[in-house]
Formats: C-alpha cells, structure tokens, sequence
C-alpha cells in the first residue's frame, strides 16, 4: 500500500512503519476462499497450524508469518510456487538517496506490501501436491463423482513443473496409470477370453471407451505438464495413454489374436450374408487407427483371411456356375468389398491391396475361365448384350479385354461361314449377313466398349468368312465366291424395289430394341424412303469391302444393272447414280468405266429416239405402234445371246425403218437387235372388259396369235413354235408365264405345271383384274439357272486368263522365281480381282509351260522364256 508523504511524515504521526502494518485490522482465516487463484493471503491473527493437521481450507491459505509464530513453521500452497530466494527488508520504505537536499521540501514514500518468506523443501511441495492428484486420479479411474476442482489441480501440476519437477510428475503419472490399466481395466477384458472373438472385440471396446473418458480429464488436469514438458520431447499425454493401453492390453499374449480376429470375424460374417454391426466395426476400425495398428497387426490378418476367402468362392463359383453367373457374382462380390471399405473409411491400402487380391484371384487365375470360347459363343448366340458387357469390364480390370478375340473371331468366322455356304438360304445370305454385321457392330460397341483389338478380330473373321471358296452347286463347281453374287444381287432388289423391298429386320422403321436404340446418336431423326435406301447401301457396302475378288460382283451387278436400264425398272435414278458413286470411290475409276458408259448409251438413246420421232412428226408420218429403241455399245454392256424369232410384220416394219434411219445418220455402224431383252404394253379386249397388259416381246408375240380367234378355239403347241421361231426352251418359259402363273391371260389344256408339246391353249374368258393396266411376270427380270452358270463360268475363265497374265509379267519382272515365291506373288497380284487357290494357281503356271511362256529349269525354279 502507499501513502502521501505529507500524511506518512514521521514528525506528524509520530508511527513508525511497523506500527502502521501491525494497527491494521486482521481478516478472518476460516473465511478465507478456496479458490487457487488467491495467490496473495493476508495476514492473520492465529497461529498457523502444522501442515499435517491442517483442512484443505487451511493448506490453500498462507498468512504473513507473525512476530510471535515458530520461525520454523512451514506453509504449503499448491497453488503457488515456494519462494527459496534470501529475505528481503521487512519495511517496504525506500530510502532516500543520500544526495538529498534538506531545502528540497517533503519526499514521497512508497510502501509496499510484505511478501512473507517461505522455505519449504521442493520434495515435500511435490508430495503434498501428488497426494492431492493420486486421490483425483483414483476418483477418475474408479469412475466416481468428480467433487474436486480440476483448476486447482492444474495450478497445482503447474507449480510443481516450475519448480523442475515434470520428470517426477510424469514418472508417478505413468506409474499409476500402468498399475490401473494392467489392473482392474484389464481384468475387465480378460474376462470376455471364454467367449467368442466378437465378445473379446466388443470388451475391449468398452475398456478403450473407459479409458479414453478417463483420459480426457488426465488432459485437463496434467495440461501444463504435456505443453510445457512433454511436447518440447516429442512426447504427449495421448500418446502415452494410448502406448498404455496398446502394450498393456492390446498386446496381451492372449487377448491380441482374439481382437483382431474379432473384427475380422465381423468382415467374414458380413461376406456370408449375415448382418454386420458397423457401429462396432466402425469403433473397431477408429479405435485401431488411434492405437496405429491398423497397418501392422489388423490389415495383413484381414488380406489373409480375405485371400482365403476369395480363393475359396472363385473355385466353388467357377466350378459350378455358368459364366455369366460367375462374370455376375463376381462382378457384385466386388462391389460389396469396395462398398464396404467406403463406407468405413478404410485406407487406400487397404482398398488397392483388397482389389488386387480380388482381381488376382478372381479374374487373373480364372482366365482360362473367363475366356472359354464355348461359354462365350453361347453369350454371342444369344446376343447377351449386357453379359458380354459385364465379361469384357471384369477382363478390362487386368486390361484382358483383348484376350477375348480368339474366341470372338471364331464365333464370328463359324457363324459366317455358315451363312455363306447354306445352299438352301442362299437367297437371304446377304439378309442374314447384314443382320449378324448390325448385331456384331451393337455388340463392339455397347458390349465390348469399342476395343480396337476386338474390333480388328471383327473385321479379319469377316474378311475370312466373306472370302472362302468352295466348289458348290451354288457357284457351279467354280471357285468363286458366292458371297459377291449375292451382294450384287441384294443391291439390285433395293434398287428396284426401293425402301419398300427393304426387309423388315434391317429397316429403321421397325421397332427396336433398347440396346440397338442406343447405338443409334440421334435417335428422333426422320428417314425418308431414300435415307433408307442409302443407309442400306451404306451397310450393303460394308460388305462388300471385305471382298478380295469383286470380279464376281462387277459380273452380277452389270448384268442386273443393264436389266433395269433396259427395263426402266429403277426405283431411283438418283440412288442408281449413288451406288455408282460410292463403287468408283471405293474401286477406282477402271472398276466403273463400263457401268458409267452404260448410263450415257441410255442417255444418248433417249436423245436419239427423240430425234426420230420429231423427224418422223416433221414428214407428218404416222406410226403404227410407239417404238422405243436402246443403242448400246457392245463392249460395255454384257453380252447377250442373240434369240431367232418371228416378228409380226407390223413390229418388223417399225424396226426396219428405224434401222435406215440410224444408218443414215451413223454409217459404219451396225444394229443387231435383241429381242429377248424388249418388252411391250398391249391392249387386250377380254370378254369381261379391256385391259391393258405390260409384257415382254416374246409374251406379245404369242398373245398376238390369238387375235381373230374365237374364245373357245385351241392353238396348239406346235403352231405356236413354228409361228414364233421361238427356241422350245425359251417358249416354254414364255407360255408358262401367260398360262400357269398368278395372272393368267390364257388357259392351258390340260392343266398342270409344266408345258408339253400336246398341249393346246385357249384364250381366257374368265380373265378379270381390279386393275386396268397389269403387269404380267416378265421373264426378262428373272435370272434362269443356264445365265447364272454362264456368268460364273465366264469369271472363272476370266480370273484364269488374269492370272496367267499376272504369273507373265511377275517371270518377265524377275526372270527366275521358285514356285513358293510365284504363288506367293501372283496371289498378291491378282488379289483385288480375285484370286484362285494355290491349285488353280498351280494349274494355271502348268499351262503357262505348255504354251512355252516359261520353263521349269532343274534346281526347280520357273524361267520366262523370252
């Protein structure tokens, strides 16, 4: 305390310094507070108690020591330091400096408040301060009511760590705490060792619990120690705790294997189908985090017994499932693991490791499994979409997707192939291919993810089973490839037919499927009749890039492409045009040279009857009959065979003036007609109404000999053979046509199928139609087998004389070459145009020899003989 100097001056009062301390008035001890922070007490009138008699409200209250109190008598503070520096003036008073002026007038005193002197032993302060915790800490372990103060405890570790006395601290802390968790905690454990895994789990979870509830008031009260000398040391109070518990109980000999098992038996209860606890198995988990055992004692005891597992449930599952409920149950095994190691949380290591064991066991050492060409031709048979896609994402995990190609490709080679050679299917080869390509495409995409490696197998098994030869009925004993025939052959009915002979499996307009719809980018986009034609032509075109030979193909699609021109049988110009596009863009201008000069000697017919007609008009001549002739260049159109017949003299005198006609125009040029290919349009009166018929100009020769006939009256085969000229093969197909078909202008007697010379026919009487203009089935559009033979004889002759060609100019290239050589390089020579086997090969070379255009020397190699 201080007071003015004026007030204080000792010749005013006439006290002494001591006298004004001792006049105070004193306060009363037993209503001193209990509270720590009092750091300062004040002095009191009684004497002061021995520390070991004295209440708490007494050991946390210390008096300035008194002129009559022992001087030995000691006070202890746990809330206070003890004070061991030497003593200091009792009086507060400072002195005056000893240069002091007398003249200078009264000084200001200060007086300060006593600090008593305390000398009490550090050792005696730790123990009274020890006493005090142990008894806390035994409340605490016991889990009693907390009826102490936890700050006055802290202040209390706080002065005792001032006073260099952590280490002791800390060593007493430890030693409790280990005598407690090696005690009573334990003992709690160790009682659950007669039960099951579980049981020990679920016990030693609740000690941790205890033991961490309990811990966080060793924190509170042992604060100051774990900052101010602990951490300093790298050290800390729950780490200690932990280290505690973990070699204590954890580590136990016979409480170790049994915890960890028991959380893995939580995992395998789990696996089996039973109900997992995951709050305990989330506490599991947590709690061996903390006690960092996870990596070291818990994840290699579940990677083994996870191992153990999944080795187990592959050869049971493998071995009795089909593939693709194994592909399934593998596939929702592993899910489940993963599921599981997200929803508690689990390290990446141990999901990676996990997941490599999965994949391991499950995918990798089940490939054979996983691969079996015969399991997975049935998926492909069956179109299993989504199957296939749940096989190629399991083999992806070990990126094997591509060991699927070997059995991928011969599913699709065998199934070709099959395709390609059932004689009795011929018609809906191309049908059935274009149905397999499309099912193969949505396969590669939405199943196999577009793989390149199974999307080359697709493409090799396709050119494989699109290239094989085989000498058949179908080809006529040739070596050409059927496949090229049917091609063309599809292309004309689209192109005659339009978007209507489009079947019903390949058109967009059906109603598809969810997997092929999402193949498809824009699935609310309108196609038209021509967008179906030229998305079919597209596919047809597919096709046909596979093929090695197109000679069969050009053979086919020029002969039917000069029936329609002849025919005017079309669909669409603009579709003719485009397939002729797309043929020059994928085989070169020399592949379409002739089909384009097919195109202009139509065109340039058109202009010349045009040009007959208005000169005709002009001389105001009239014809008898409409007369439309088609000038074609020989070398460019197929040939044709030349057929006698005996025109009416009406038609004939139409002809031969045309005929002076174009002569004058063009001299040197020279018309030879074929009749077989010319149709007609007549008006028949039938008694049942007048109709008009659209026929070929054989079909018109014959229906003309009916005309003045009355009803009823017969005509003979025989007149009608030597009235026409007609070969009997060709007239027969042409009275079959009028007499034995769906519209049936004459009636044959008797009736049946086939025609006979002692067949005579009469003239329909019955004969009616809905419709006015009919058009009877002209067989100028129907390919009879003879044709067919011929084109393929006439390939294979052609492919024959190429490859003589080819085995010249490679001998002239090299002058001596060995037979395996020569074939090796005629095949890769005449591999666009179609190549024979090594046979035909081998027959051709022999030929060569004969006609002496080269030689077989002695050491076995060819020489060209110049």
């Amino acid at each position: 305390m201080s007071a003015n100097s004026a007030a204080l001056k000792r010749k005013h009062t006439g006290k002494t310094i001591k006298e004004l301390f001792t006049t105070q008035s004193k306060p009363n001890a037993a209503a001193a507070p209990l509270s720590p922070t009092n750091k300062r007490t004040r002095r009191e009138s009684s004497p002061v108690a021995p520390v070991s008699n004295r209440s708490t409200a007494e050991m946390y209250h210390f008096p300035s020591k008194r002129a009559d109190m022992p001087r030995n008598a000691d006070i202890v503070d746990i809330t206070s330091s003890p004070d061991n520096s030497p003593a200091k003036a009792r009086n507060g008073m400072r002195k005056a400096a000893p240069n002091m002026h007398a003249n200078t007038g009264p000084k200001r005193l200060l007086v300060k408040n006593f600090k008593p002197t305390r000398k009490v032993d550090p050792t005696a302060f730790l123990d009274q301060t020890w006493g005090k915790l142990e008894k806390a800490l035994d409340t605490i372990f016991r889990q009693g009511d907390i009826d102490f103060s936890l700050e006055e405890l802290y202040r209390g570790v706080e002065n005792v760590c001032r006073q260099n006395m952590a280490k002791d601290v800390k060593e007493r802390l430890i030693a409790k705490c280990k005598d407690y968790v090696g005690g009573s905690l334990k003992a709690k454990v160790k009682e659950s060792l007669g039960r099951t895994n579980v049981d020990v789990l679920r016990a030693t979870l609740q000690a941790w619990a205890v033991w961490n509830s309990q811990t966080k008031y060793l924190d509170w009260i042992f604060c100051y120690l774990d900052r101010a000398y602990l951490l300093p040391r790298q050290e800390s109070l729950r780490d200690i705790s932990i280290t505690l518990f973990r070699s204590i109980i954890f580590e136990h000999a016979k409480l170790n294997n049994r915890i960890i098992d028991g959380a893995c038996d939580l995992v395998a209860a789990d696996r089996t189908g039973s109900d997992l606890d995951s709050e305990m198995f989330s506490k599991t988990v947590n709690m061996f985090h903390e006690m960092h055992v996870y990596t070291l004692k818990f994840e290699p005891r579940l990677m083994d017994l996870s191992q153990e597992y999944v080795v187990k449930w592959a050869d049971a599952e493998s071995a009795e499932k089909s593939l693709p409920d194994y592909v399934r149950g593998t596939r929702a095994l592993i899910d489940r693991e993963m599921k599981r190691v997200e929803m508690f949380s689990l390290p990446n290591t141990t999901k990676r490791e996990l997941l490599t064991l999965l994949e391991d066991h499950l995918i990798s050492r089940k490939e054979s499994r996983l691969i079996n060409q015969d399991e997975l031709a049935d998926l492909l048979e069956l179109n299993a979409v989504e199957d296939l896609e749940l096989l190629y994402t399991l083999l992806e995990r070990r990126k094997l997707g591509d060991k699927l190609r070997p059995g991928f490709m011969k599913w699709v080679e065998d199934e070709g192939t099959a395709i390609v050679f059932n004689e009795k299917e011929q018609e809906n080869m191309v049908t059935q291919l274009l149905s397999l390509k499309r099912q193969l495409d949505t396969l590669l995409k939405l199943s196999f993810h577009r793989d390149p490696e199974l999307g080359e197998g697709l493409r090799e098994a396709f050119d494989k089973f699109m290239n094989k030869t085989k000498k058949t009925n179908a080809s006529w004993g040739t070596d050409n490839s059927k496949t090229g025939e049917m091609i063309a052959k599809y292309v004309d009915m689209l192109l005659r037919g339009g978007a209507k002979a489009i079947p019903a499996q390949l058109s967009r307009k059906t109603e598809k499927p969810a997997a092929v719809e999402a193949e498809d980018d824009n699935e609310d986009a309108v196609f038209d009749e021509d967008s179906e034609v030229n998305n079919q032509l597209d596919q047809v075109l597919d096709l046909f890039r596979f093929l090695h030979g197109k000679a069969v193909f050009e053979a086919f699609y020029k002969k039917d492409l000069a029936r329609r021109l002849l025919m005017g049988r079309s669909a669409s110009a603009d579709a003719e045009r485009s397939m002729l596009s797309r043929l020059k863009i994928e085989c070169g201008g020399g592949f379409t040279a002739n089909l384009e000069q097919m195109f202009r000697d139509i065109e340039l017919s058109r202009e010349e009857m045009t040009s007959y007609k208005n000169i005709g008009e002009e001389r105001n001549e009239k014809l008898s009959l409409d007369l439309s002739v088609n000038i074609l260049s020989a070398a460019a159109w197929p040939t044709y065979p030349t057929v006698p017949v005996i025109l009416p003299q009406q038609i004939q005198a139409a002809i031969d003036k045309f005929e002076a006609h174009y002569k004058i125009k063009h001299s040197g040029r020279k018309l030879e007609f074929k009749h077989a290919l010319a149709h007609c349009q007549v008006k028949a009166k039938f008694p049942k109404g007048l109709k008009e018929l659209v026929v070929s100009s054989f079909q018109a020769i014959v229906l003309l000999l009916f005309n003045g006939r009355k009803d009823d009256e017969h005509i003979d085969y025989n007149y009608l053979k030597e009235a026409t000229g007609l070969p009997p093969a060709e007239l027969n197909r042409t009275l079959q046509s009028l007499a034995c078909a769906k519209v049936r202008p004459l009636t044959k007697h008797p009736k049946g199928r086939e025609i006979n010379p002692s067949d005579t026919f009469t003239l329909n009487t019955s004969f009616t139609d809905p419709k006015y203009r009919i058009k009877i089935n002209t067989v100028q559009l129907k390919e009879t087998a003879a044709e067919n033979k011929e084109t393929h004889e006439r390939v294979a002759a052609d492919r024959n004389y190429e490859t003589q060609a080819a085995i010249v100019r490679i001998l002239k290239a090299r002058k001596r070459i060995s037979h395996a050589e020569l074939v090796s390089e005629t095949i890769k020579a005449t591999r666009n145009r179609g190549t024979l086997e090594v046979s035909g090969i081998k027959r051709n070379i022999d030929r060569l020899i004969e006609k002496e255009f080269l030689e077989r020397e002695e050491d076995g190699l060819y020489a060209y003989i110049a």
